[in-house]
């Protein structure tokens, strides 16, 4: 009997595995070390009803009984199986093999079963089981990855069309400029969220099932007749992973480093996002909206802080620094392998923790904001200069060559205030036609097509 030492929840080094543990809880089930067991144990078990199954020639033919047993003890696996392979690998010293001796432990208990012994694990190295047990994995996290970009591209193409009418000053290098909506600027980040997912989307999981250098030998050896490469195709097929035919004895990681700049261009757009809804609130241009028990500061009550932005944009952070040394490690290995990646496979899961409770932040801040539409408006008001970009287009358009000039003369470095705009537009020599299009132009109703962009 194994005794557990049981850790508080406070005692964890990562807060991912205490005071965030609850809120990305799918994400650290999928890369927790007990998934990785039970994904090597299902593949071991695999593998051999497959070889029993796809070459009776070769391999004795298991009985209907006996398949039966052995799904059953698959099916079964549970946090006490994952108990029982830690302590065969605490003897053994190694990951792999525990689970292969846990599996033949189990069938020497039948005597039927236990004819079939030599068959675990056969053929592979620790590698192969490992490559495609982190593509299983992987795939699964990404999955999980997308399920919550949709949730947040759900809200944000929620808020762009709400928003879609609602003006706003945009600012370029800080300063006024042309003004925009809440909608459109929200699109924006919708769009690009999109076209990453699309990215990632098209990213192929891969693994190899081909032994200790990637050419065979050991199926070779057994029976050159045998398409080996087609044959252990089909095998990681079947578990909706793409075989990677030319390696060393790892599968190289290369999709993996994909995936992984591919989220932290995702993750760098929703920083930028975070950072822009922050400054909007420091500018009052969006109030939060408050919870009754929260807490914003310990010594000024009145505090009501943007928490839930700098939350995710500190996350988003960790999870790149992660992220980004993945790809460049994981890329890299000595001749035809070093165990380096293996300790950094161990740890790939925090990049997608880091993540998945960023977005976790962001959405639940999302809820949280409602548009100051009278801080909108006044601040589009107190500039009227945002608009000297039309009168210039106009006078352009009727063929006044120093439009630029009039109107830097009249407006750099300066404001321009509602009655000053109104006097230098009707003194202008241009079209009655024009002069009225730009006399019933306000600020806030300067906006272009992004009502209809908010929409797209």
């Amino acid at each position: 009997m194994v005794k557990l030492h049981m850790k508080k929840s406070h005692d964890n080094i990562s807060p991912l595995d205490s005071r965030y543990a609850s809120k990305i809880e799918d994400t650290r089930t999928i890369f927790s070390e007990a998934n990785l067991i039970k994904v090597r144990f299902d593949l071991e078990i695999d593998w051999l009803l497959f070889l029993c199954k796809k070459l009776p020639s070769n391999f004795p033919t298991l009985s209907e009984t006996s398949v039966n047993k052995i799904l059953k003890f698959k099916k079964n696996f549970d946090d006490k199986s994952v108990v029982a392979v830690k302590k065969i690998e605490s003897k053994t010293n190694h990951d792999v093999k525990a689970v292969e001796y846990y599996i033949r432990d189990y069938f020497l208990t039948d005597k039927i079963l236990a004819k079939y012994i030599h068959l675990i694990h056969f053929g592979l190295t620790s590698e192969d089981l490992n490559s495609l047990s982190y593509a299983v994995i992987l795939k699964a996290g990404i999955n999980e990855h997308l399920n919550n970009l949709k949730s947040l591209q759900s809200v944000l193409s929620k808020k762009s069309k709400q928003w879609s009418s609602i003006p706003l000053l945009a600012r370029t290098h800080g300063q006024p400029a042309s003004p925009s909506t809440l909608g459109k600027e929200f699109k924006v980040f919708y769009s690009r969220i999109n076209r990453q997912i699309n990215q990632i989307k098209a990213i192929k999981p891969m693994a190899k099932w081909s032994g200790a250098t990637g050419n065979f030998h050991t199926f070779n050896i057994v029976d050159a007749s045998i398409d080996w490469p087609k044959f252990c195709g089909n095998f990681i097929k079947q578990c909706g992973i793409e075989q990677n035919l030319l390696t060393t004895q790892i599968e190289p990681h290369d999709w993996i480093a994909e995936t992984c700049h591919n989220m932290s261009r995702i993750n760098n757009i929703l920083i930028d996002l975070n950072q822009d809804i922050w400054m909007y609130i420091t500018n009052d241009l969006f109030k939060l909206k408050l919870l009754k028990d929260e807490v914003g500061s310990s010594t000024m009550p009145h505090k009501v802080n943007p928490i839930d932005f700098e939350n995710s944009e500190g996350n988003l952070g960790i999870a790149n620094s992660l992220l980004e040394f993945f790809a460049n490690k994981l890329q890299k290995s000595r001749m035809q392998r070093d165990l380096s990646d293996s300790t950094v496979l161990r740890n790939v899961g925090l990049g997608f923790g880091y993540s998945a409770l960023a977005i976790s932040s962001l959405n639940k801040g999302l809820g949280k904001l409602s548009p100051n539409k009278e801080k909108l408006l006044s601040e589009l008001d107190q500039n009227w200069e945002v608009l000297t970009e039309a009168v210039q287009t106009v006078m352009r358009y009727e063929g006044i060559p120093d439009a630029y000039e009039q109107l830097k003369e009249l407006s750099r470095g300066s404001s321009i205030q509602k009655n000053d705009y109104i006097k230098f537009i009707k003194n202008l020599d241009i079209t009655s036609e024009s002069k009225d299009k730009l006399l019933i132009l306000t600020p806030a109703l300067y906006i272009g097509l992004a009502k209809s962009l908010s929409k797209l």
